[in-house]
C-alpha cells in the first residue's frame, strides 16, 4: 500500500474504528490511516469492537470489514454501533460480491482490494458529512 493525500485540514486528530478479521490488511490499512492522519483504533472482531465503541472516546468513523467469523457481520455490526452512537459514519469493505447489499448497507462499499487513495478519498468524504 502507498500512502494518499492527507485528509482535510479541518479534520484533525478524527479518529476512525477499523475493524477486519484480516490481521495483515487490518495493520496495512491502519497504517495508511494513520499516516494520513487519522487517529485509528483496530479490532480484529465485532467483541473488540463493541468494546470501543462503549468507551467514552469519541469515534467519527466505523470502516468494517463485511464478512467476518462469529456470526456477526459487519452489516450487522454497523447497526450495533449506531445503537451505541447514533451519529457515527460508517464504511464497508469487501472482497466479495453479495447480492442486494447495496439495499442493507449504511454507507458506502468499498471493494478490497482497496487502493488507498480511494480509501483516503472515501474516508475524508465521510467524515467531512460527520461535521
Amino acid at each position: 500500500m502507498t500512502v494518499g493525500a492527507a485528509p482535510n485540514s479541518t479534520v484533525p486528530n478524527t479518529h476512525i474504528l477499523l475493524v477486519d478479521d484480516d490481521e495483515a490488511f487490518r495493520e496495512a490499512t491502519a497504517g495508511v490511516l494513520r499516516s494520513a492522519g487519522y487517529h485509528v483504533s483496530v479490532a480484529p472482531d465485532y467483541r473488540l469492537a463493541l468494546d470501543i465503541l462503549e468507551g467514552d472516546e469519541a469515534i467519527a468513523l466505523l470502516l468494517v470489514d463485511i464478512v467476518m467469523p462469529d456470526r456477526v457481520n459487519g452489516l450487522a455490526l454497523a447497526r450495533m454501533a449506531r445503537l451505541r452512537r447514533a451519529g457515527i459514519g460508517v464504511i464497508y469493505m469487501s472482497g466479495y460480491e453479495i447480492p442486494g447489499l447495496e439495499t442493507e448497507a449504511l454507507g458506502p462499499i468499498i471493494r478490497k482490494p482497496v487502493d488507498d487513495d480511494r480509501l483516503l478519498e472515501e474516508v475524508a468524504r465521510a467524515v467531512r458529512a460527520k461535521k
